[in-house]
């Protein structure tokens, strides 16, 4: 096994790696996010600019578990660096919780959670940035430990984006992470064990791509999803155009030894989700990009969410791109500067009909209060027709619209839990979290999870389930 150095139109430097023993394979791995391996999907919280101890945006994630009826605020696990377990110190300005990803790494039957902290001070190295995977169990998460960063000489803010699924087809996950520097995307190989070396990896730069990644910028945002419909995930990264800070967004294929050979421009944006809205077996790629056109020529007036749909080679070339605003027929509202629609995107079946459904925060709508439209999948693709709005000045929903609430700054949609809504600006800045389940609506805030209100922690920043 070897570590690779990738990058495009320069020669791979190898660096052999010690190999773990496989772990032990559970007969059925978990599904992301179940993190005790009841069959249901927690939510992971994250709150990159919590105080903890009196450090201020140390960071802090609460892990609100799932039951029956849905989520159960009452039942949750908070997450510092000051938690027994959890490796490091909770510092200020670690940002402890920028970045959550999941899956089962050691396949035990129960899904494990990754969490970066950028701002983390390594070694003296200042914003050398960690990762921290906490491992699930059947009392839910418990202990942890530092990731490998095996090329933490040519990068910083290791972990400002992370990702977690089988990339390369072998059966076994790995761990994709973003940061800045000149090798921005970095893999790391399973299997995964709770003690022991790591496996190898490879690492790569798209300073040479056809539009070069801004190298201080750095990989910002990653999503996946079986796009090629091959059995296992491709990787959406997403960064900005070297020498602007206009969006660029890539699909990589992390079965080819060296992605760099394979790459598909996508629509550019800062946010994306992965899923299957037609039903044809290809996951289709939903891409958000919320500025407007004078701040991003990829974007428009109050932002857009662009679909490509997926096919054998990334994407379906005979299918133009589905490029939706608050101005396209049917949609809901009407496309104003500033609405922000697209700041938040997921992808999941909220009708239960076979088809994903599509989510789409508008944070900045009416002045900041917030926004969320949903579209309907079908066998045709997504429906403009039918689409639903959602504000907490909607009926069920607990709350009333304010400005600067930022409500839709990120969404989840997982099965049995619903559709989840933060607003990070929410209670001038304490942020809090909305989850609807069919006809039920709950809210809550940082404070009801254990995280501290001081210094703004804008709760929800940050959403993982």
């Amino acid at each position: 096994m070897t570590y690779r150095r990738l990058a495009v139109l320069l020669a791979a430097s190898l660096t052999p790696l010690a190999l773990t023993a496989p772990a032990a394979h559970a007969a059925t791995p978990a599904a992301p996010y179940d993190f005790n391996g009841d069959g249901r999907a927690d939510l992971a919280v994250g709150a990159p600019a919590a105080t903890v101890a009196g450090k201020a945006k140390a960071g802090a994630v609460s892990v609100v578990y799932a039951g029956s009826t849905g989520l159960k605020p009452s039942t949750y696990k908070l997450l510092t660096q000051n938690t027994t377990a959890v490796p490091g110190t909770a510092e200020a300005d670690d940002a402890f919780g920028s970045s959550l990803a999941s899956t089962d790494l050691d396949r035990d039957g129960y899904a494990d959670l990754l969490v970066g902290a950028p701002g983390e001070d390594v070694d003296g190295d200042t914003n050398d940035g960690t990762i921290v995977i906490v491992w699930g169990s059947k009392s839910g998460l418990t202990g942890g430990r530092t990731l490998v960063n095996h090329n933490d000489r040519d990068n910083d803010r290791y972990g400002k984006a992370v990702a977690a699924g089988d990339f390369t087809g072998d059966g076994l996950p790995e761990i994709a992470t973003g940061s800045t520097g000149f090798y921005g995307l970095n893999f790391v190989n399973g299997p995964f064990t709770r003690t022991g070396a790591f496996n190898g990896g490879s690492g790569g730069s798209f300073s040479y791509a056809t539009r070069p990644y801004s190298e201080s910028y750095g990989i910002e945002s990653l999503s996946t999803g079986d796009v090629t419909g091959r059995g296992f995930a491709g990787l959406v990264v997403h960064g900005r155009e070297n020498g602007t800070d206009d969006a660029v967004t890539t699909l990589v294929d992390g079965s080819i030894s060296n992605f760099n050979d394979w790459l598909v421009t996508l629509p550019s944006g800062y946010v994306s989700s992965v899923g299957d809205i037609d039903g044809d077996g290809y996951a289709d790629v939903a891409v958000g990009n919320h500025r407007e056109t004078s701040a991003d020529p990829a974007g428009a007036k109050g932002g857009r969410v662009t679909v490509r749909y997926g096919g054998p080679d990334g994407v379906d070339t005979s299918r133009a791109p589905l490029s939706v605003t608050q101005d396209t027929a049917g949609v809901p509202g009407a496309a104003e500067t500033g609405d922000a629609f697209g700041s938040g995107v997921v992808a999941g079946d909220l009708n239960g009909d076979g088809y994903a459904d599509l989510a789409i925060g508008a944070s900045g709508e009416n002045s900041g209060a917030g926004a969320v439209t949903v579209l309907y999948g079908s066998a045709s693709g997504l429906k403009t027709t039918g689409a639903r709005t959602i504000t907490q000045n909607t009926a069920g929903i607990p709350g009333t619209s304010e400005k600067n609430d930022h409500f839709g700054a990120r969404v989840a949609l997982t099965k049995g839990t619903g559709l989840t809504i933060s607003a990070p600006g929410e209670n001038s800045g304490d942020g809090a979290i909305w989850s609807l389940r069919g006809t039920t609506a709950t809210s809550f805030g940082p404070s009801t999870t254990g995280i501290s209100t001081t210094g703004s922690p804008n709760y929800g920043s940050v959403l993982g389930g």
